[in-house]
């Protein structure tokens, strides 16, 4: 905890002396006068009216091809909970900084004076010309699954919330790795998966979607176990509608309890959870199945130490966090997520394209070398953003949810 005191006091004495850490500089040459009058008026009017005869030519006249938005609320920011959109823009414009460093994407943090729904969801509508991609951050369930569907089906440009479509991919990509070297079938793999917020939610329809068996998972809230008796979630479907489906798709069995029986036998923890330590017990761990692999992914605090877990039996560990290894690292998957559906203007992120890019990024770190400590590359490894671009892109056009095609070289 010390190295962490140490971080937070460097970043309020950085943040204070740089006054953020992004700023909006030009990428076009200014030498004299004379460019003015290209870049603005009189020359900038053929640029407007040629978007006026054909509105596709925006992408080619603006910056929108390489512009995205993050939008949030505040209501939900990593481990710091409801501190609103003020306090939120800090990690905002830190998101920024991730996607121009390592996607080379020109993110515009929007932070809004509103946490409710339909307000949330009209602005981004209202936002749409100036993007070609909206990324929802650090917003609340339930209504966060809301918005994002909503979003998706009003918006022509592709909107992804990180905290699910990002984490979800991530896990994936670490999962396949996991099951690899402790020689498991995605098929046959048991799985417990404790918290049921939006991480969990978004990774619950992501393995479905890879092929994982819903009747061979246990989910757990912090009420316990989900099934059809479940009547609290039931009553309030209309507002949890996937963590009810979760209910009725999964535990056909309908283990009762909390997480020592939804860990129980399971080959598989994939915790989204609250922050630990001690959630997640030791002895619960040696509880499951032998060479368990132990996804703790809570901020800023594991649901259980790593050691604990290995100590405990697990064989592989990871967690959120770049201390340990086998950091399952959102930056790894948004970035070029992103990059690739800008780059061939796609009109939205499907599940598919999600799979695409956690295949690439998990074959990408075998091909370097897998082992229990080392199951995903790190997030300076300056090939990997390209290679999961490439995928994702590539999934779109398979799709047909490219405007424009290109090749995987391209």
């Amino acid at each position: 905890m010390a190295k962490t005191q140490t971080y937070e006091d460097e970043a309020v004495r950085l943040h204070a002396l740089y006054k953020g850490k992004i700023q909006v500089v030009p990428k076009c040459p200014i030498q004299n006068r004379r460019d003015f009058s290209i870049w603005y008026t009189p020359g900038v009017a053929a640029s407007c009216r040629a978007i006026e005869k054909n509105p596709e030519a925006v992408y080619a006249q603006t910056n929108r091809a390489n512009s995205i938005a993050i939008v949030s609320d505040g209501s939900r920011v990593l481990g710091l909970g409801n501190i609103g959109p003020q306090a939120g823009l800090p990690v905002m414009e830190g998101k920024a900084l991730l996607f121009k460093y390592l996607g080379g994407v020109d993110a515009i943090p929007i932070c809004l004076n509103t946490q409710n729904e339909e307000e949330i969801i009209r602005t981004v509508e209202l936002i749409q010309p100036s993007f070609g991609g909206i990324n929802l951050e650090d917003i609340s369930q339930p209504k966060c699954f809301r918005i994002l569907d909503r979003l998706r089906e009003t918006l022509s440009i592709p909107v992804w919330h990180d905290d699910q479509q990002g984490s979800a991919t991530a896990l994936l990509a670490g999962l396949l790795n996991a099951l690899t070297i402790t020689n498991r079938n995605p098929e046959s793999v048991r799985i417990a998966m404790i918290g049921m917020g939006a991480a969990n939610v978004a990774s619950y329809r992501l393995l479905k979607a890879a092929g994982f068996k819903p009747d061979l998972i246990i989910a757990c809230d912090s009420k316990g176990t989900l099934h059809r008796g479940r009547h609290d979630i039931e009553d309030q479907q209309h507002h949890f509608n996937d963590k009810w489906r979760v209910c009725c798709e999964t535990n056909p069995r309908a283990v009762t309890g909390g997480i020592k029986e939804a860990l129980r036998s399971a080959d598989v923890c994939i915790a989204f959870s609250q922050p630990g330590p001690g959630v997640i017990r030791p002895e619960w761990v040696q509880g499951m199945a032998p060479h368990a692999i132990v996804f703790a992914c809570a901020n800023p605090v594991p649901e259980i130490w790593p050691d604990e877990a290995r100590k405990a039996g697990a064989a592989i560990v990871a967690t959120g966090r770049g201390d340990f290894p086998n950091q399952l690292n959102n930056s790894l998957v948004f970035p070029a997520m992103f990059r690739g559906v800008l780059d061939i203007r796609a009109r939205t992120i499907s599940n598919g394209m999600c799979i695409a890019a956690a295949r690439e990024l998990a074959q990408y770190a075998s091909e370097q070398g897998i082992h229990p400590e080392n199951i995903l590359p790190q997030m300076d490894d300056c090939l990997v953003i390209a290679r999961v671009a490439a995928a994702a892109a590539a999934q779109a056009q398979l799709e047909g949810l490219a405007r424009i095609r290109k090749t995987r070289e391209e």
